[in-house]
């Protein structure tokens, strides 16, 4: 095993689980998506502990971080306020920041609340906005599954609901993932990895976001606790060196979308993934390969 295993508590009260891989370099953290956790970034940090210290934490509700009681504080807010903790106790001023899809976004809004800490960002297949197809997908399967009996069940769930984004691979490969997203329950048999009440969170949404977002939308309000309403506003923060990685076949990062980013980044990298929907798993040849070179460009700097 090449990482160590950590706890932190969060200002209220959970405990928090995070990956540390390597002993030493410049610091990288990567934040993982929405229904998913830490263990998605094992190839990718395991590959960059060679010349990196890489942090990979499970966000609250993920993986063996706990599940919070109270479902409003599953938002990115929240989410990136717990990440900030983790970097102060661990008294880490500068990161660069690898974000898959919801952890993409997280890494907008801490460019924005502080953009002296990000050397640089990677955003893995997520913009500033989500088109609606996108949306409802995404709402119809987050913390949702149907009862499995065994871990063959599980992996054939799996595959239905990735497939579209990574196509024509073995029956294998799909045993394989299923464990990354998966865990056995105190019954023995295979569930997701996520509270449920995290898809519950995104579908129910608490009426003073609703409220917040009306406001916004009428040009009243922009910015609450340090976040801003509007991901665009965040993006706009990116100052610091970028590189966008886009599953080609992706929903969730559309051609119209990365127009629209490059005109608000003219310097923003984009690598088109090929094969591959929402989104890329960083174990792609072409993704390491195009992190690698923006990481060794950040230490040039």
């Amino acid at each position: 095993m090449n990482y160590r295993e950590h706890r932190y508590t969060s200002r209220d009260g959970l405990s928090l689980y995070f990956r540390d891989y390597g002993s030493g370099g410049p610091v990288v953290l990567c934040l993982h998506g929405l229904t998913r956790n830490s263990r998605d970034f094992h190839v990718l940090a395991s590959h960059l502990c060679e010349r990196y210290r890489v942090l990979v934490p499970d966000v609250r509700g993920r993986g063996r971080s706990d599940r919070d009681a109270n479902r409003n504080n599953y938002n990115p807010a929240v989410y990136v306020r717990d990440a900030w903790q983790l970097l102060d106790e661990q008294e880490i001023r500068e990161v660069a920041l690898i974000g898959t899809s919801m952890g993409g976004l997280m890494g907008m809004i801490m460019a924005d609340q502080q953009a002296a800490r990000l050397r640089g960002l990677v955003l893995n297949d997520i913009g500033p906005e989500v088109p609606g197809a996108a949306v409802a997908r995404i709402m119809a399967y987050a913390g949702k599954s149907l009862p499995v009996q065994n871990w063959d069940e599980a992996a054939e769930r799996t595959r239905e609901a990735y497939e579209p984004a990574l196509p024509g691979m073995p029956a294998e490969f799909w045993r394989e993932y299923v464990r990354l997203g998966w865990r056995e329950n105190d019954a023995g048999r295979p569930e997701p990895d996520v509270d449920p009440a995290v898809g519950e969170a995104l579908r129910n949404p608490p009426r003073i976001l609703r409220a917040l977002q009306w406001l916004r939308r009428h040009g009243l309000v922009r910015r609450v606790a340090g976040v801003a309403l509007d991901p665009w506003d965040a993006f706009r923060s990116v100052t610091m060196p970028g590189l966008l990685i886009h599953g080609v076949n992706s929903d969730v990062l559309t051609d119209d979308i990365i127009r629209r980013m490059r005109a608000v980044k003219p310097d923003l990298e984009v690598l088109d993934v090929p094969d591959r929907g929402h989104a890329p798993l960083l174990d792609e040849p072409v993704a390491q390969g195009a992190i690698d070179a923006f990481l060794a460009r950040l230490d040039g700097r």
